[in-house]
């Protein structure tokens, strides 16, 4: 394997990177604390400070003497991130429905919009055109224009290897072939980065959720369908076609054997309860209506149809932990998705039965981000990649 060489301008890249990292968490910061966050030297720090200035990533702050803060000596100079320089877009493409937000360089989000769509022969321009009229959307709301749009990072359901490239040996999968990069790009002037759903749910859970500080981490998407996203040592897992993760070996899992998510069998063992005469108070609901919180709730409450639901759910989860504990071992499942608001109650007996399905039972949690999980990794996965490309960038782009 080749070695890259650490040029000039190459050091240049990774310097203004990490400072434009370190500033995106911090609110003012001297040039003595990018050193200490950063372990440049003060020259080089304020070499990188000064270039970022120049380029419009950053601004110094007043002179600090001004506020009497300074009694003698040369003042410390004080720099800020320039967080509206531009903005990136966070992207969630799923089956029906895509989700698009719009974020500025600290990662708060400004703008979103979130559309359904009628999947029935829908072609690959139609599609890419929905996604574009979702995405103008939120730069509306956001009161920005294409034109200001430094990156798009965008999530799909279907593994997305190390170049981008949508691995579509499957019916479902070939959906989101679309070659939107290209689309967009000739569109709108963008550079979108496509990765899968799974990855960026644990980009985002790592970021802002549960698995915050942990290295070793599983997020599984619980909702509809079963997918996962595995950081090993801090680093996102993608195998040699992009599939780390998928889980279509539960097909072969005794007591799993499919990939149906948590919200999918809730309401479909509910709907096959609620057919019989067992009482129940999910009677209230009609049959079709009854989704995995009104389950789950109705539990807590004592409910017997409802309390073996969640039964054979966390009996059916803790295989499914348990056969991800046995091959990776990471120290932390999280299960995410927008079943996750609902899914603490699972977390006891998952975790009761783990052992018995595996000698490294992992912490078990839930993402507090509920749906927003993968638009949030996806914001994560544009704002790196912007750091990592700053000298790069323009940030006086003219309009698309």
């Amino acid at each position: 394997m080749a070695e890259t060489t650490a040029t000039p301008q190459l050091l240049r890249r990774v310097s203004a990177g990490a400072v434009l990292e370190f500033m995106r968490s911090a609110t003012m910061v001297t040039v003595t604390e990018v050193m200490e966050a950063t372990g440049l030297t003060r020259a080089t720090a304020i070499a990188v400070c000064e270039d970022l200035k120049e380029r419009g990533w950053i601004r110094e702050l007043e002179n600090q003497r001004a506020f009497g803060e300074y009694q003698k000596g040369r003042p410390a100079r004080r720099f800020e991130l320039n967080e509206r320089a531009g903005y990136v877009l966070g992207m969630d493409i799923g089956y029906s429905k895509v989700t698009v937000v719009v974020s500025d360089l600290r990662g708060e989000t400004v703008g979103r919009s979130s559309q359904p769509f009628d999947v029935a022969d829908i072609t690959a321009s139609q599609r890419t055109a929905f996604i574009d009229t979702v995405a103008m959307a939120a730069l509306g709301g956001a009161g920005a224009g294409p034109q200001d749009v430094l990156a798009v990072c965008a999530g799909i359901a279907a593994p997305v290897d190390r170049h981008g490239d949508v691995l579509a040996t499957q019916k479902f999968w070939g959906l989101f072939d679309i070659d939107l990069r290209a689309a967009l790009k000739e569109l709108r002037g963008w550079t979108v980065l496509l990765e899968n759903d799974a990855n960026l749910a644990a980009l985002g859970d790592r970021w802002l959720g549960a698995a915050a500080g942990a290295d070793d981490v599983v997020v599984i998407l619980a909702s509809e369908r079963l997918g996962s996203g595995v950081i090993e040592g801090g680093r996102l897992v993608h195998g040699s076609r992009g599939s780390a993760g998928e889980l279509a070996y539960l097909d072969l899992v005794e007591g799993v054997g499919d990939t149906f998510g948590i919200a999918h069998l809730a309401r479909k063992w509910a709907a096959e309860a609620l057919a019989g005469p067992a009482a129940s108070t999910l009677r209230s609901f009609a049959p079709q209506e009854v989704e995995a919180e009104h389950v789950f709730a109705a539990a807590a409450e004592g409910d017997a149809v409802s309390l073996e639901i969640l039964d054979r759910m966390a009996d059916r989860m803790a295989r499914v932990i348990g056969t991800v504990a046995t091959m990776l071992n990471p120290e932390l499942v999280v299960i995410g998705g927008a079943v996750a608001n609902s899914a603490g109650v699972l977390l006891a007996p998952i975790s009761e039965r783990l052992r018995d399905f595996t000698a490294t039972p992992p912490r078990v949690a839930v993402s507090p981000l509920g749906d927003a999980v993968v638009t949030v990794g996806a914001v994560r996965g544009a704002l790196d990649f912007v750091e990592a490309n700053s000298l790069d960038l323009d940030l006086a782009r003219s309009p698309s």
